[in-house]
């Protein structure tokens, strides 16, 4: 008798993920992203999901299904913002090349990271300025007037965002350790 249970327990259980699965993919489409430059990040709904390319390759992105608003964000280009319509369990493809901004003028500083996850976004007074893994290498940061900033990093992954006042001197780097 307690075999018996025990099987049917199994299957139930078997059933019900089969059945969440299916249920998904009905409420579920893909948002795929080729954009250049590749690292610009991608945000739907405001909701930052990670880089559009990953060594070349367009990015697949589990979104819901209904009208969605997509931005591509790279601090070295100007933003995009459109909408895009996402069906249940298909793949809809968003494909843009962004346009170049001004560059900025010297005296630099530079801001570096320590620790997370590559892809975690990594923000400055609120403006998106790529991910974590540009600029946590030896010859990596990212350049900036001197001054004081705000700097926010959300981890890719969802949780807890890093928020700290940080202040940028000419010619030094300035470390930003994530905990």
């Amino acid at each position: 008798m307690f075999r018996l249970a025990k099987s049917a327990f199994g299957f139930l259980c078997v059933l019900l993920l089969a059945l969440s699965a299916v249920a998904q993919e009905k409420t579920t489409g893909y948002l795929k992203v080729k954009a250049q430059p590749g690292r610009a990040g991608v945000f739907v709904d405001g909701n930052y999901l990670g880089p559009a390319a990953n060594f070349r390759i367009a990015r697949k992105y589990a979104v819901a299904a209904g009208e969605h608003e997509v931005s591509l964000k790279d601090p070295r280009y100007q933003e995009y913002t459109t909408k895009a319509t996402i069906q249940a369990g298909k793949t809809t493809l968003l494909s843009y090349t962004l346009q170049p901004t001004p560059l900025a003028r010297p005296p630099f500083g530079v801001l570096k990271t320590a620790a997370g996850s590559k892809y975690d976004a990594v923000y400055v007074n609120g403006k998106f300025m790529g991910h974590l893994d540009e600029f946590d290498g030896p010859n990596e940061g990212l350049l900036l007037n001197p001054g004081e900033y705000e700097v926010k990093i959300v981890p890719a992954s969802g949780g807890q965002a890093h928020e700290e006042k940080i202040k940028i001197e000419a010619d030094r780097t300035t470390v930003v350790h994530l905990k």
